[in-house]
């Protein structure tokens, strides 16, 4: 008889958010796969499990794919794990599972951590469509090709970025898509974890630290290259801006800035219109 697949996600960052069913799988399976067997090994270390790991990661992925598969062939039972969050989202798994289906191997998927969910969900920008485009190509030619779909996409974006790249990603939205409403997530469920939003032009000059780890969440119809000058009234502008969980201050300085009006102007406007 087959063994089964699973598909474990790991913490992102804290040790607390594994779930009860994941340690429970990696105690039970006969055999773990890993993105990096080092990392992996600390978590089990911490969740004091020992299990018989094997390197399964983008460099490996092919030759390995096979192996594993033999093994699920055989009866074994693995759980795959990824360095961190869930396997096949912007890291190894996705041959896997398509291998496993060919071999109609069961597959059971253990929900957990999910960084692009995380960042989604206090962006402030809506949930009900989003695109998820993982780590852009660093290729000119297909970067441009990605950047033009980009500009037409309608939903929330989510993207992934390293922090070395970081600045130079948010230049090419500038450029490319406009000076557009962003979220940066950075060091999501960690002791570091910290929330950036405004307009890229304004994050690309007050940005003070580019260490961690990243995702980019760009506003829905942002990719119209609209800006608050299409937005009609000062009451829709503070609705925005509220939304992205900004202080009254900074909102009165942004719509000043939006309206080209003095900031007095707009703190009058406040007053009469008795907004918080």
């Amino acid at each position: 008889m087959e063994g089964k697949l699973y598909l474990v996600a790991t913490p992102i960052g804290n040790l607390e958010d594994i779930t009860l069913r994941a340690i429970k799988i990696l105690k039970e399976v006969d055999i773990i796969a890993a993105e990096d067997t080092r990392h992996t090994l600390k978590l089990l270390n911490h969740l004091e499990i020992k299990k018989t790991l094997i390197s399964y990661h983008r460099h490996n992925e092919d030759i390995k794919t096979s192996n594993l598969i033999e093994k699920l062939l055989e009866g074994k039972n693995i759980a795959l794990v990824t360095d961190a969050g869930t396997p096949a989202i912007s890291d190894p798994g996705e041959e896997i599972v398509k291998k496993a289906i060919e071999n109609n191997i069961k597959i059971v998927p253990i929900p957990g951590a999910c960084a692009l969910i995380n960042a989604l969900i206090v962006s402030g920008f809506s949930t009900k469509q989003f695109s998820f485009y993982g780590f852009l190509p660093l290729n000119k030619k297909l970067r441009k090709e990605k950047f033009d779909e980009l500009k037409k996409e309608k939903n929330t974006i989510i993207l992934y970025e390293a922090p070395h790249k970081l600045l130079n990603t948010l230049n090419d939205i500038l450029k490319n898509i406009g000076n557009v409403n962003i979220v940066l997530a950075k060091e999501l469920t960690k002791i570091h974890e910290s929330f950036i939003r405004g307009r890229v032009e304004d994050i690309i000059r007050d940005i003070d630290s580019v260490k961690g780890e990243f995702i980019i969440v760009i506003e829905p119809n942002a990719t119209k290259k609209e800006s608050n000058d299409d937005i009609k009234t000062i009451e829709d502008l503070y609705k925005l801006y509220k939304l992205q969980g900004l202080e009254k201050k900074e909102i009165i300085k942004k719509i000043a800035r939006d309206k080209n009006v003095a900031k007095n102007e707009i703190y009058q406007y406040f007053i009469e219109k008795k907004l918080p």
